[in-house]
């Protein structure tokens, strides 16, 4: 009967050291990988919305340009002297464009 009670309170340890390892489980999984990526599209909507005419950018297709023109959702650039394309502003790479930048 004593053995019973003691085996049974041992057991209900158990359950919560396995919550706690589940939690921290949950929170480095958080910090290492969900809020890296949300600070990773934070960055790339900003990138976006700040460029402006003559900016030199690379779309995510690997098109280099000179930023000729822009609507709301498009971009128009510049790859050669008469040569425009028109591309959405979510095409354009926001790490393409700063390696390019620090290539200059």
């Amino acid at each position: 009967m004593i053995d019973s009670v003691i085996l049974q309170a041992q057991g209900g340890g158990s359950g919560l050291q396995s919550l706690l390892l589940f939690g921290g489980i949950a929170i480095v999984f958080y910090f290492f990988m969900i809020r890296p990526q949300q600070k990773k599209q934070k960055d790339q909507k900003k990138f976006i919305s700040e460029i402006k005419k003559g900016d030199s950018v690379v779309t995510i297709g690997g098109v280099h340009g000179k930023v000729y023109a822009l609507d709301d959702d498009t971009v128009t650039i510049e790859v050669d002297k008469s040569t425009k394309i028109k591309f959405e502003r979510s095409a354009i790479s926001l790490e393409a464009s700063k390696r390019e930048a620090d290539k200059s």
